[in-house]
């Protein structure tokens, strides 16, 4: 009967409210895949903690992703994302358009305690490109708290021949009205880099969130014609965001 009493009232235990972040702001990618153009983009987040538990760490180059697995620091779970397209006035030539490209697969996650995490995503275009792409990385995470973070750490992106047909090879009866080569570029590593941010508040409710980005392309993406005529081997990308602490009771009701 005392176990049971206990049990009841551990049941009954008033959860701690939660607080929510609101970040909103500007990033730039490269157009598409071995462009020398960035192109903007709105920077939204929203994440939610309990308590005064701190937020947890999202790098800036993170796809959309659910965690239906979480233990021990090991997570897995679904992940969407997409690439823009990309047009003949794109690239200056006479190539055959790849469409806006939708992306879906599954994402890995382990975290080394609270200041190292591993990461990885491997998705499949079910529109546009409809190839395989994959990317791995890791991330040096330094923190207090809340008040500020600060990450950086490598990153690696796979692709395989039918993607990188679609940004990088220029097919035999296309390099007539192109002017390039003919090019074929096969599957394998696409590009190495490393990703750094900070995040720091001004005050209880309102901070500040910036990133950089940069990948350098290698093997048959990085020779492409497309890229060595219109592009270019270097990729960066950035972004600049407000963030915007607050708790809402209604929104309590809703999670």
């Amino acid at each position: 009967m005392p176990a049971a009493a206990q049990d009841e009232d551990a049941s009954q235990e008033v959860k701690e409210p939660r607080r929510y972040r609101l970040t909103g702001g500007i990033q730039f990618f490269p157009r598409y895949p071995g462009s020398d153009e960035l192109q903007p983009s709105p920077m939204i987040n929203f994440d939610a903690v309990r308590g005064d538990d701190p937020f947890k760490f999202e790098a800036p180059d993170d796809g959309f992703g659910i965690e239906i697995i979480n233990v021990g620091g090991f997570a897995f779970g679904p992940i969407l994302n997409f690439e823009d397209s990309r047009t003949a006035k794109d690239v200056g030539a006479e190539l055959p358009k790849v469409g806006f490209s939708f992306e879906a697969g599954a994402v890995i996650k382990y975290d080394l305690g609270d200041h190292f995490r591993i990461r990885g995503e491997i998705r499949k275009g079910l529109t546009g490109h409809k190839g395989w792409v994959g990317t791995a990385g890791a991330d040096v995470i330094l923190r207090d708290h809340d008040k500020w973070l600060f990450s950086i750490g490598p990153r690696l992106t796979w692709s395989d021949n039918r993607y990188q047909d679609a940004y990088f090879s220029v097919a035999p009866a296309d390099a007539g009205p192109s002017g390039l080569p003919a090019f074929d570029a096969n599957g394998g590593i696409q590009a190495y880099g490393a990703t750094a941010s900070f995040l720091t508040q001004f005050s209880e409710k309102l901070g500040i969130e910036v990133f950089a980005k940069y990948d350098r392309l290698t093997g048959d993406a990085a020779n492409s014609p497309i890229v060595e005529t219109f592009g270019s081997r270097d990729q960066f990308a950035g972004g600049l965001a407000l963030t915007y602490t607050f708790r809402d009771a209604n929104l309590d009701k809703m999670f």
